[in-house]
């Protein structure tokens, strides 16, 4: 099949993993914190459902818990590049992963 007749999804080039984890996010120039709901995730971008609007451009540090013991956490620093009101106090955000934490062991 050439590239012509993939699918949008298929041209990605991180694979998208459903999740529903609850995600704090500690926003940059505030003492805000604000939690919300990992929804997908993939090796460069978040959707995030979260209580109430952010400001596009901001960005936030977070931490997302691992199922696991044998895999730490995903501490990382967010950008938000969208934020749609899909509800009544329910947003959706569009954040692209900025820099991941190192976890040396």
């Amino acid at each position: 099949m050439n590239n012509l007749n993939r699918t949008w999804d298929e041209k990605r080039d991180f694979i998208r993993m459903k999740v529903n984890t609850e995600i704090t996010l500690s926003l940059n120039d505030s003492d805000r914190n604000v939690v919300g709901y990992c929804r997908d995730l993939s090796g460069t971008v978040m959707l995030i459902e979260v209580d109430e609007e952010i400001v596009t451009g901001d960005t936030c540090q977070t931490s997302l818990p691992s199922a696991s013991n044998t895999f730490s956490s995903l501490d990382a620093t967010l950008k938000i590049l969208r934020c749609i009101q899909v509800s009544d106090n329910k947003y959706q955000l569009g954040t692209e992963i900025v820099e991941i934490e190192s976890h040396q062991q």
